[in-house]
C-alpha cells in the first residue's frame, strides 16, 4: 500500500509502497476514505510523542473495514466506520465502564502503531473502538470527529458541563478550536474565540462565536476577555497547548470558572508553568480533556444527524498523500481556517 513515512524525528516526510496490514485477533482492517491532518501529527514528526521509525502517522480517520480479526463479533467486511483517537483495550475497568480514552493499554494509530496517513490500517479490539458511520454522513466528515470534534465535544458537555447562557471562551481557532464555537453556539452559550489568524476569526465569527480577540502580542487577552463577560469567562478552553495560551485561557476565568486543556503542552524546562496561585485563591477548575470514548459518540452522531451540529462545515480543504507528507513538517505554523483532509486514494 501507499502510505506517508518518517524515518526519523523531523525527517522529511515520504510517500512510499510499505507491507498492508492485517488483522489481528480482535481487530479489523480498515480501507481508509479519508484521514485528518491535525496539529497532534506535527507534535509526533517533531519528537514530542514517543514513537518508533520508521513510522505512518495519522490518527482521525474513516473507511470501510476490509479484514476481519478473529473474535471480533459487530463488525463485518463493507461496514463504513470511523473510530476514536484513543483506541481502549476493551477489558480493563475504564474500558468496562465507558471510559476507554483514559484506558492504562490504550492503542493510538499513528503513535503507538502505524496510522491512517496510508490506504490501509490495522485497528484492534474492534468491538470496543469502531463507531458505525450514518449512511447520510461522507467518509470526510466522519474522519474530522476522531480527534478535534469528539473532543471538543467532551470538553464542553463531558468536563466542563457548560450550561446554555454561560461564557465560553477559547484560545486557538484551529479545527479543535472552531469545533469548540460551534457545539458551544449548539448549547447555546455564548462564545469569545482568540487568535492571530483573522480568517480563522471570521469563520469563528460564522460559527456563532459573540466575540473574536486578535491575539497579535500586544492585546490583553484575560483583561479583554474580562471586560467582554463582566468579570471573566464560565469555562476557558486552550485548544492550542502553549504556556502562554494556557495561561490566557486560566487568567480569562472569573471566579471558580473552569478551565479545560485540550492543546498538547510540550515540556518546556522540565514542565510548562502554569497559573497556579490563581488557581487556588480563586478556585478553578482545571480539566483534562483526552478525546471521547466510542461509548460515547451516540448523543454526538444524533445531533450530527439532526443537523444542530454540521462538523462538514469545519473542512477547508481535501489533499492526497504527497501534498500532506509536504504540509506536515510546516503544520505547527500553518494557518489553516479550519480542518485538512487527507484522501489516501488521490
Amino acid at each position: 500500500m501507499r502510505a506517508v513515512v518518517i524515518d526519523q524525528v523531523k525527517g522529511k516526510p515520504e510517500v512510499r509502497e510499505v507491507p498492508t496490514p492485517t488483522a489481528v485477533p480482535g481487530g479489523v482492517v480498515v480501507k481508509v476514505m479519508a484521514t485528518g491532518l491535525c496539529r497532534s501529527d506535527w507534535h509526533a514528526w517533531a519528537g514530542h510523542e514517543d514513537i518508533s521509525f520508521p513510522h505512518v502517522p495519522g490518527h482521525e480517520l474513516a473507511g470501510v473495514v476490509v479484514e476481519v480479526g478473529a473474535d471480533v463479533v459487530r463488525w463485518k467486511v463493507g461496514d463504513r466506520v470511523t473510530v476514536p483517537f484513543v483506541c481502549g483495550c476493551g477489558q480493563c475497568e475504564w474500558c468496562l465502564s465507558g471510559n476507554a480514552q483514559v484506558c492504562p493499554n490504550q492503542q493510538q494509530p499513528g503513535f503507538t502503531h502505524w496510522g491512517s496517513f496510508a490506504e490501509y490500517v490495522a485497528l484492534h479490539a474492534a468491538d470496543t473502538n469502531l463507531v458505525a458511520i450514518p449512511e447520510r454522513t461522507d467518509f470526510a466528515t466522519a474522519a474530522s470527529l476522531g480527534c478535534r470534534f469528539a473532543t471538543a465535544y467532551r470538553a464542553l458537555v463531558g468536563r466542563a458541563r457548560v450550561k446554555p447562557g454561560e461564557w465560553v471562551t477559547v484560545i486557538g481557532a484551529g479545527g479543535v478550536g472552531l469545533s469548540v464555537v460551534m457545539i458551544a453556539n449548539a448549547i447555546g452559550a455564548r462564545v469569545i474565540a482568540v487568535d492571530r489568524n483573522q480568517e480563522a476569526l471570521a469563520v469563528a465569527s460564522r460559527l456563532g462565536a459573540e466575540h473574536t480577540l486578535t491575539a497579535d502580542g500586544d492585546t490583553d487577552i484575560p483583561a479583554a476577555v474580562t471586560d467582554l463577560t463582566e468579570g471573566g469567562s464560565h469555562v476557558a478552553v486552550d485548544a492550542v497547548g502553549s504556556e502562554q495560551t494556557c495561561a490566557d485561557a486560566i487568567l480569562s476565568l472569573r471566579r471558580r470558572g473552569r478551565h479545560v486543556q485540550i492543546g498538547l503542552l510540550p515540556p518546556v524546562e522540565g514542565n510548562p508553568r502554569v497559573p497556579m496561585a490563581r488557581v487556588i485563591a480563586w478556585e478553578l477548575d482545571v480539566l483534562g480533556s483526552h478525546g471521547m470514548a466510542a461509548a460515547d459518540y451516540p448523543g454526538m452522531m444524533a445531533l450530527i444527524e439532526q443537523g444542530a451540529l454540521r462538523p462538514d462545515l469545519l473542512i477547508e480543504r481535501i489533499v492526497g498523500l504527497s501534498e500532506a507528507a509536504s504540509l506536515l513538517p510546516g503544520f505547527d505554523g500553518a494557518k489553516p481556517a479550519g480542518m485538512t483532509i487527507i484522501d489516501p486514494r488521490r
